[in-house]
Parts: structure tokens; C-alpha cells; sequence
């Protein structure tokens, strides 16, 4: 029976590891396929079929044109502009909220947490939205993107329940010594969340990033255009022209071809460069404001 149980542990180890491998690499050739192609010389790419392993005619011609396109430079301002001040009032909205519904003398807490959690599942819809944002004056400001959305519904329950695991004699101690709501907040409460804080802090920046939808509702003026914005034009109304000056109708398209890859992977690199800082806390994080309470 020992033996027996060796070769079958072999077997799905194996299996498992098979399986990982196989599933990494599905997932990890379609970014670098993008990166392939954008170091590639346009030409060249266009000919190749099949797979792509490497790139093609190394070439940074792509590179050069996206970074002298004044509308990367533009969609990029913009969009840290969003990431940054929307970061900054989601956590600061979304830890005031989860201090008030994780305290257990709060009145009539579970009924506003149930209308809270009725959002997750119903709203207005996107016209009712809209006439909000123009009748407060947010409309064609970066700042429609970020304060109409200062907290997000799932966010706040991950952040709540962690609160909840606090122990309440810090709280009683703190205000023993005459500590008020703010600095138990501040001053205990969110150093001792620190992992969650992180994860909040990756979620919210993911979703600023990435964020487009709404920019295109509510912004017109194209010089307010995040970063996806100008992607999304690049890439579905296929405006390369702009990058492309210079050159004749068919190296247009080839160079254009080249142009998305890159104007990819610069929208692309930067977010993945916070999480790095960010791994260690992740799963923490995560597991805390999930499994306790």
C-alpha cells in the first residue's frame, strides 16, 4: 500500500506540474506574443505566420513613434492624474465607511449594510448616471471619473470585515486615553490593516488604469483623454496616422501595425510594475478581509 501511494503521489505531482506549465504559458504567450511584435520590424511582421517566438527584424521604430505622439503623453498626465486623486478619495471614502459598519454599537448597521450590498446587484443604469454627473457639474472633467465612484461596494465589505477582526480592547484602550473616532482610525485601526490597505490599493489602481468606459460617457474634450481612451482609438478606429507621418499609404498600415503592439504595452507595463511591491501582501490581505467575522 506505501508503494502504492509513492507512484499515485508521483503521478499528480506530474500532472500537476504539467498542468501549471501548460496553464502559464497559455496565459503568459499572449502578452509576450505583444511584446514580440511590438520589436518587431513591421514589414517582416506582417509576412510571418504562425506563432511568434522572438521578435521579427528587431525594431524600435514603434516605440519611437508612440513616445513622440503627444496624445500618449497627454492620455498619460491624464491618467495618473485619475490614478493618483481616485486612489487617494477611494481609500480614504471606502476606510471611513468600513469603520462606521464594522463598529458594533453603530444603529441600525445591518440595514444599512443590506441597502449598501443592494447596490452590488441593482442600480440606476447608466442614463440616470449620467444626468447626476452633468447636473452636479462633473461633466467633461477628469474628476467625473473619480468621484461619482469613490467607493466601490465589494471593496468596502473586504475592508469591513477586516476592521471586524481588530480586537475591541484596542479600540476601548484608545479611547480610555481620551482618543477619538478619527485617530482610532487613523492611528490604529489602518496600521494594523496594512495588508488590506495594499490590496485596496491594487484593486483601486487596476481599476483607474484600466478604466475607459466611463471616461468615454463623460468626456469629450480630447485633451481630457485618459490613456485607454487614446488606446481604444488607436486601436478600434485604427488612428495610427498621426505616428505614422511621412510614410506612404502601405508603410502606413505596416507601421501601424507595430504602433498598436507597443501603444500596448506602454498602457500595459506600467501597472504591471506595482505589483511587485505589492505580492506580499496580496494573498494576506486578501484572506483576511475575506474569511474572518
Amino acid at each position: 500500500m506505501i508503494k502504492e501511494s509513492g507512484w499515485f503521489d508521483r503521478i499528480f505531482t506530474i500532472l500537476n506540474y504539467t498542468f501549471l506549465i501548460l496553464l502559464v504559458i497559455v496565459t503568459l504567450y499572449p502578452l509576450l506574443y505583444v511584446l514580440f511584435a511590438s520589436l518587431s520590424d513591421s514589414a517582416q511582421l506582417l509576412a510571418n505566420k504562425g506563432l511568434l517566438w522572438k521578435p521579427v527584424g528587431f525594431s524600435l521604430e514603434a516605440y519611437k513613434s508612440v513616445l513622440a505622439n503627444p496624445g500618449i503623453a497627454t492620455g498619460f498626465r491624464n491618467t495618473l492624474f485619475i490614478l493618483v486623486f481616485g486612489v487617494i478619495v477611494n481609500l480614504f471614502m471606502t476606510a471611513l465607511g468600513a469603520y462606521v459598519l464594522s463598529r458594533k454599537n453603530v444603529m441600525w448597521n445591518k440595514v444599512f449594510m443590506f441597502f449598501i450590498v443592494f447596490t452590488m446587484f441593482f442600480g440606476g443604469g447608466l442614463i440616470p448616471l449620467y444626468l447626476v454627473v452633468k447636473g452636479v457639474g462633473l461633466l467633461d472633467t477628469l474628476w467625473s471619473t473619480i468621484l461619482p465612484f469613490a467607493i466601490s461596494t465589494f471593496n468596502l465589505i473586504i475592508m469591513r470585515t477586516s476592521f471586524m477582526g481588530i480586537p475591541d480592547s484596542l479600540e476601548e484602550s484608545a479611547k480610555i486615553d481620551g482618543a477619538n473616532h478619527f485617530t482610532i482610525l487613523f492611528r490604529i485601526i489602518i496600521p494594523l490593516s496594512m495588508p488590506v490597505i495594499a490590496v485596496m490599493i491594487l484593486y483601486y489602481a487596476v481599476d483607474k488604469w484600466n478604466g475607459w468606459f466611463y471616461a468615454s460617457v463623460f468626456i469629450k474634450s480630447r485633451e481630457l483623454f485618459p490613456l485607454q481612451l487614446v488606446l481604444r482609438e488607436i486601436l478600434i478606429a485604427n488612428s495610427t496616422e498621426s505616428m505614422s507621418a511621412g510614410a506612404s499609404a502601405g508603410d502606413r498600415f505596416q507601421i501601424g501595425e507595430t504602433i498598436k503592439y507597443a501603444t500596448i504595452m506602454v498602457a500595459t507595463i506600467p501597472i504591471l510594475c506595482i505589483y511587485p511591491f505589492l505580492q506580499r501582501f496580496f494573498v494576506k490581505g486578501v484572506m483576511v478581509g475575506s474569511l474572518k467575522g
